[in-house]
């Protein structure tokens, strides 16, 4: 038997001599990492074989290898015939990771990776990884590691609106790009693995539970489901005056939707948490993972300043008019609160983002209550503010531990609550750092 003299199997070298699906494996894996030779008709020892049938040999290999292998990796691979014996096959590092084996999809089961003298199985980690790198930092345009999608509760969303929803128009919507599905198609899929999470409190601190509930599916279905969840926890208080009925809810219906909406279009996808959302007794909050994108301030987002991190998907949303354009939801939220004594107020955190709608018949029971008589503004008094004013006009004045301690709350919402009462002219700040006094006006 010829021996032919070459290097040892590596990093970089593979040799196969007969044809299996293997191969397809160690192309995937070369693709994948740094490239490499693979000698077709030669033992792991180095001994040539040489390949029987060429001809018919060489028309399998370059076939299998175009119609096995996703994305298209031809483009990579180039074929050398030594002595009519042996294929030489080198392979390139691809520039559209991860390739992958069409039968398996794009997971560990399908995903090679070249480690030492092996190809193995790629980790879900390093997938992302390959995709972050091929795709760039876009959630939504990046592929999806989820490729078996449906998407009854888009269409049934997008036939209500009258738009049309089919395969063809897949692509100009940003569902699929090189025919493969996107991080897009994922979140408006029934497979959507994103949830929301709706807690309902007893108190003011919202730690104990009256119900709590996780809605998944297509982000359409989390929107539809959660609304009406939500109006359930919508209350209706009726007022008598005369021979006059007054019925008020306790949230305007269209700020819970625009917050909701926000909230779902605005969110950091790349992150695995919920978007929260807690009720209580005194208001409605949304709290979603992401920021503000670099440069916007939570008063630009107030003035209707608007820089959508998943631009193609509030474009969907645009399209069925859920969102009539960037920028206007927190504005009409807060038109929507303009004679309520309590605004909505907006907080933003390097990771997250927050908006917390008041309970107007809450507000406005907390301001009856309030003596006439106080001398102090009434524009912005809560029951955890009316505790503080109660502390001071008894003790004279207190520290910020004391505040923490009576409310038992955190540093930051002590810091965000005295800011609000000293604005509103409810009391002084005397000092700063640990020196730091509060005083009624």
């Amino acid at each position: 038997m010829e021996v032919l003299r070459m290097q040892y199997e590596s990093e970089r070298i593979e040799y196969k001599f007969q044809m299996i699906d293997d191969i397809y494996k160690e192309v995937i894996a070369f693709a994948n990492t740094d490239g490499g030779v693979i000698y077709f008709g030669i033992d792991d020892k180095g001994n040539l074989i040489g390949i029987d049938n060429v001809d018919e040999t060489y028309t399998r290999l370059t076939n299998g290898i175009r119609d096995a292998i996703a994305p298209d990796v031809t483009m990579f691979v180039r074929y050398v015939l030594q002595d009519n014996k042996v294929i030489q096959i080198e392979v390139a590092e691809g520039n559209y990771k991860p390739y992958y084996l069409k039968s398996k999809g794009m997971k560990p089961a399908g995903v090679y990776v070249r480690q030492g003298t092996s190809s193995v199985q790629a980790s879900p980690e390093q997938i992302r990884q390959m995709i972050k790198e091929s795709d760039g930092d876009s959630y939504e345009d990046s592929r999806s590691l989820e490729q078996d999608l449906t998407f009854h509760a888009a269409e049934t969303a997008f036939e209500r609106y009258g738009i049309e929803f089919s395969v063809e128009k897949y692509r100009a919507l940003g569902i699929t790009q090189n025919d493969i599905y996107t991080n897009l198609a994922l979140l408006l899929s029934d497979q959507c693995h994103h949830t929301i999470k709706v807690a309902v409190f007893k108190d003011e601190f919202c730690t104990e539970f009256r119900d709590s509930k996780e809605f998944g599916g297509s982000v359409f279905k989390q929107f539809e489901d959660v609304v009406n969840y939500l109006a359930l926890c919508n209350k209706t208080v009726s007022t008598i005056k005369g021979l006059v009925r007054t019925d008020k809810q306790d949230y305007p219906e269209e700020a819970i939707r625009e917050a909701l909406l926000n909230a779902l279009v605005h969110r950091d996808y790349s992150f695995s948490g919920s978007i929260i959302i807690n009720v209580n007794d005194s208001k409605m909050e949304f709290i979603s993972l992401g920021g503000l994108l670099p440069g916007l301030s939570t008063e630009d987002i107030r003035i209707g300043v608007s820089q959508p991190r998943n631009k193609k998907l509030a474009e969907v949303f645009h399209r069925l008019r859920l969102i009539e354009s960037y920028g206007t939801g927190i504005r009409r939220i807060f038109k929507l609160y303009e004679n309520c004594p309590v605004q909505p107020s907006i907080e933003a955190t390097t990771n997250a983002f927050r908006i917390v709608l008041p309970n107007m018949n809450a507000t406005d029971a907390a301001n009856e209550d309030t003596p006439a008589t106080t001398g102090k503004s009434t524009a912005a008094i809560t029951p955890q503010m009316k505790t503080v004013m109660d502390y001071l006009a008894e003790y004279g004045e207190m520290t910020d531990e004391d505040l923490q301690e009576l409310l038992n709350i955190k540093k930051t919402r002590a810091y965000l609550l005295s800011r609000q009462m000293n604005e509103n002219g409810l009391i002084d700040i005397i000092g700063r750092g640990a020196g730091k006094r509060y005083r009624l006006k």
